[in-house]
């Protein structure tokens, strides 16, 4: 290659953090396919830096979350990560290790976009619901509401704890701004999921969601109780496209949506800031299959590719589309499937089926 060109290249710099658990086995196939990619792209480079983060890391060092490794994901273009945590490692207070969370709030990644999308017909469990009939994303606050006190102490043997719910107007703002840009760039319909009929809190997330509401006329903005809304994913799920709601409430939804279009294994999510991102499949670490190389990458590989378009490098996002895309090819053939969803395909079976598409 002549300097020339060579001097054209962007290097992108990708902290991975494979985890505990299969995200080690996840992490591995979601570079297999961005090494693959980044061989028929042109100017762009990647560049990946492993850091090791966890509760595996704890049990080596005693920190599941190590500064360096905190400041080289700071550092970094982007965050590619597989899943932290085990369920037997925890605090003295009884809490698992969620470094992945500390990661958000220390980085301020507060919008959750979680894709939810149903690839053929054989992974619901839903009648009815056929190809691409599901496409909806959850824009979750990942940054206050419920898990804003997630760091506070109690007393085992009191009699009483309170979990604080907080919901502020720049959070509350940003967090809906976000959902409407998105709605704006899809199918132009955004919907609060609210507690509005109980909780103060929710009453002023409403509030401030209609303000942000009148900013974008072209939107169809609707609101819906949290309890309704998981009867209507579970009802209607086609009648959705962007829905934005508090941390818990998108955690919780978050699961219950995935499991309409095959379970964790196909759900992807990116946390986003102002300046920097972590992108990482939406399940756990599921220590009881690790190793066993049967965990379905594809969540992981689809949170790659959303990185990928998040970087907006133009050549980036050819290679986001042409993951996208390899991805929706080869599971229109309901054979080609990982043991979660009664298939044979080994982990890197999968990942070299969709490098095959590319």
């Amino acid at each position: 290659m002549n300097e020339s060109v060579q001097s054209k290249e962007k290097t992108i710099n990708i902290a991975v953090l494979p985890g505990d658990g299969i995200g080690v086995e996840v992490t591995a196939a979601a570079v297999k396919v961005l090494r693959a990619v980044e061989t028929r792209l042109g100017a762009v480079r990647f560049e990946f830096n492993e850091c090791s983060v966890g509760a595996g890391e704890y049990l080596k060092n005693g920190d599941p979350l190590p500064e360096k490794a905190f400041e080289d994901c700071r550092s970094a273009d982007v965050v590619l990560l597989g899943a932290m945590g085990l369920p037997n490692v925890r605090w003295p207070d009884g809490k698992e290790m969620t470094p992945q969370l500390d990661l958000r709030e220390r980085l301020d990644l507060y919008a959750g976009i979680r894709p939810i999308k149903l690839y053929h017909s054989h992974d619901t469990p839903l009648k009815q619901q056929g190809t691409g009939d599901i496409d909806l994303i959850i824009v979750r606050e990942n940054c206050e509401g419920l898990f804003s006190d997630r760091l506070s102490k109690s007393d085992p043997q009191t009699d009483e704890v309170h979990d604080v719910m907080c919901i502020s107007r720049k959070g509350a703002e940003r967090i809906c701004r976000v959902a409407f840009e998105l709605a704006s760039k899809r199918r132009q319909k955004c919907a609060l999921v609210d507690k509005a009929n109980v909780l103060p809190s929710m009453v002023f997330f409403r509030s401030v969601f209609d303000e942000v509401a009148k900013e974008f006329p072209e939107v169809e903005a609707s609101r819906i109780y949290v309890d309704a809304m998981a009867l209507y994913l579970v009802q209607r799920p086609e009648a959705f496209d962007v829905l934005v709601t508090e941390n818990m409430f998108g955690d919780i939804l978050s699961d219950l949506a995935a499991g309409l279009v095959g379970g964790m294994g196909m759900a992807p999510s990116g946390d986003l800031g102002d300046s920097c991102a972590v992108f990482q499949p939406s399940h756990g670490s599921a220590p009881d299959i690790a190793g066993k190389n049967i965990a379905n990458p594809v969540a992981c590989i689809l949170s790659a590719a959303m990185m990928l378009e998040w970087l907006e490098h133009p050549e980036t996002v050819k290679g986001g589309q042409r993951i996208h895309r390899a991805v929706e090819t080869v599971l229109q053939d309901p054979d080609l499937r990982t043991a979660d969803l009664d298939g044979e395909l080994t982990t890197m079976q999968m990942t070299d089926k969709i490098i095959d598409k590319l």
